[in-house]
């Protein structure tokens, strides 16, 4: 967390904390400067906390400030008060029994199990992944999202990297940015694979603009998303089924869902893209099996993998599929 952010604690029923504006947000949007310099909350949180009369500018005299576009400057400092709501009280430590399957000073390794959210949002504002970080390390609550630089959807299973420094998780961000953190996924999906074992999609990921929950393949001449690349390898395939290895280039949210639904093989379980269905398995048959990358710091290589869950172990039973080695 930045140096010139002071939080006061008033007292139970609202918080207050005094902002300064850094030389590097020096012209940015104010609700974009709240958002980094809050960074347990949303930017759209932060522009609720502006119309709500929220946020004072302390110089040269307080006075409220309304306007989100309003340009910041270095220097300037502001007092946002924060009432308790479901958000507001998001960021808070609770005991869980979490998977770590490596650490160091600088970051950790965990296996995140299905149903575990990864971090607060609408509907789920306690019990996920940040707030177990927050009570198994007091002091991830200097990093912004508690150290989480890259996310699992709720139901799928898996490795994860979470930074325990600042220096580190820039330096992940950085990493991931460049695809230098390397992620593979197994997935169970419907129908017999066709073709080459191997296949390359590259479809751009958007918004559904007929289902605001869902993601799609979009046309970037006509929608808004972002490129988007999976390499796919079968691994095996019957009658009604198949396993797939998918390794992403890119992370965009649902990315794996919607490529393999773009191609015609939805994975099994998964309501959103394919539909209900009753095969021994309530959730998407994802699952995160193997991550690589250089250590940040020391530049050691790193490899890590997880064996499948046991639901989709069954799958694979039932379905007549091979079990990967």
């Amino acid at each position: 967390m930045l140096d010139d952010t002071v939080d006061v604690v008033e007292g139970p029923e609202e918080e207050s904390r005094e902002l300064a504006i850094p030389t590097t947000l020096h012209g940015e949007r104010l609700d974009r400067a709240l958002a980094i310099l809050l960074p347990e909350f949303s930017r759209s949180f932060s522009q609720q906390l502006l119309s709500e009369g929220c946020v004072s500018s302390l110089l040269p005299e307080s006075h409220e400030v309304h306007k989100a576009s309003a340009r910041v400057r270095m220097g300037e400092r502001y007092r946002v008060t924060l009432r308790p709501t479901p958000q507001s009280q998001a960021f808070k430590p609770e005991a869980m029994d979490l998977d770590v399957v490596y650490q160091d000073e600088d970051l950790r390794v965990l296996h995140k199990p299905a149903g575990l959210v990864v971090h607060p949002a609408p509907g789920n504002w306690s019990g996920t992944l940040l707030n177990g970080l927050l009570a198994l390390d007091p002091q991830a609550v200097m990093l912004p999202r508690a150290g989480i630089v890259h996310r699992l959807d709720k139901d799928t299973s898996g490795l994860m990297v979470v930074a325990r420094t600042r220096r580190c998780m820039d330096a992940l961000v950085a990493m991931i940015g460049a695809r230098e953190v390397h992620r593979e996924y197994l997935a169970i999906a419907y129908r017999t694979w066709n073709g080459a074992k191997r296949r390359e999609v590259e479809a751009a990921v958007g918004r559904d603009p007929r289902n605001r929950l869902r993601m799609a393949v979009v046309d970037l001449h006509r929608q808004s998303g972002k490129e988007a690349h999976t390499t796919l390898d079968c691994l095996d395939t019957q009658d009604e089924s198949c396993l797939v290895q998918c390794t992403l280039h890119s992370g965009r949210t649902h990315q794996i869902r919607v490529h393999m639904a773009h191609i015609g093989h939805p994975l099994l379980g998964d309501s959103l893209y394919a539909g209900p269905m009753g095969l021994g398995i309530n959730r998407q048959a994802l699952h995160a099996f193997r991550l690589s990358f250089s250590h940040p710091i020391t530049a050691q290589p790193l490899v890590f993998e997880s064996p499948l869950p046991t639901d989709m172990v069954s799958v694979l039973a039932a379905m007549g599929l091979k079990r990967p080695a």
